[in-house]
């Protein structure tokens, strides 16, 4: 298999989220795309294999195991088939469902994408699962902005969305990674979405990623477009909206996610991103 490298939503090779890219995936199986995702040990690693319609079925692995969707390497992977192939629509046939993807060429000649999640949703976290988790995080209930409530969110992977109510407390992450993993594991959170509002439309964020076996993601864009799906189920945002989100700051690698939630309810959310090879 041909392994391609990116960095997802940055210009910069040095920022942004790498992902792995493998264009062309036909034969391999499951153990093969673990085995090569733990090779390229990123957080994930995208494996494409074209259908007889032009669609493209693909699989995504992180170094410990397979996940339903990633936005980052979908993001990755759109860039890298325009690349090759040249801009236009995709629609990719994944594990959470169908995804489209479109891209399309900057002024100065950046692969822009934007993903449509499959339809976004939120569900309620128990109380006993939150009061485990802001145990693990270390993070007290006081220190959350009340006016952004813990939910699960979905659009492909399920996130609980935890919002600081300082940038300060979102700047201080020192958690146990082995009760997170072992929280995460028996509830089939992907990451854990911690953000800090800015401003009605820009937002601040950090993502814990233990079952990846990386401490933090820098972008994360699965959990982008749940939260733009979160904002909008409970009426946070007011559609059609555009957001900002800012992530990867605190561990050195800036991210810029850029989230479209359209008016209706259950209507997919976009991402939007660049990505640059490695």
């Amino acid at each position: 298999m041909e392994i391609l490298r990116y960095v997802a939503f940055s210009t910069d090779p040095e920022g942004g989220n790498p992902a792995g890219v493998v264009l062309d995936a036909s034969g391999a199986d499951d153990a093969a795309m673990l085995a090569t995702a733990a090779e390229v040990g990123y957080s994930e690693t995208a494996f494409v294999v074209e259908a007889c319609d032009g669609s493209l079925n693909v699989r995504y692995f992180s170094p410990l195991a397979e996940v339903p969707f990633c936005g980052h390497a979908t993001i990755a992977t759109a860039v890298a088939h325009a690349e090759r192939h040249g801009t236009g629509r995709l629609l990719l046939r994944t594990a959470a469902g169908l995804v489209t993807v479109t891209t399309g060429r900057a002024a100065d000649g950046t692969v822009v994408a934007t993903l449509v999640s499959v339809p976004p949703r939120t569900a309620p976290i128990e109380e006993a699962d939150l009061a485990e988790l802001l145990a693990i995080l270390g993070w007290p209930a006081e220190d959350l902005d009340p006016e952004l409530p813990p939910r699960v969110a979905f659009a492909g992977a399920w996130h609980p969305v935890i919002a600081a109510a300082s940038r300060e407390r979102l700047a201080d992450l020192d958690y146990d990674m082995a009760g997170l993993t072992a929280l995460m594991a028996r509830r089939e959170w992907t990451t854990i979405d911690l953000v800090r509002r800015e401003s009605p439309t820009v937002f601040h964020a950090r993502n814990p990623f233990p079952p990846g076996g990386v401490t933090e993601d820098p972008a994360t864009g699965a959990a982008a477009a749940a939260f733009g799906g979160y904002l909008r189920e409970l009426g946070l945002v007011r559609p059609p909206a555009t957001l900002t989100i800012h992530q990867g700051v605190d561990m050195g690698r800036p991210s810029v996610i850029t989230v479209s939630v359209p008016e209706g309810a259950g209507t997919g959310i976009g991402v939007t991103g660049t990505a640059v090879p490695i």
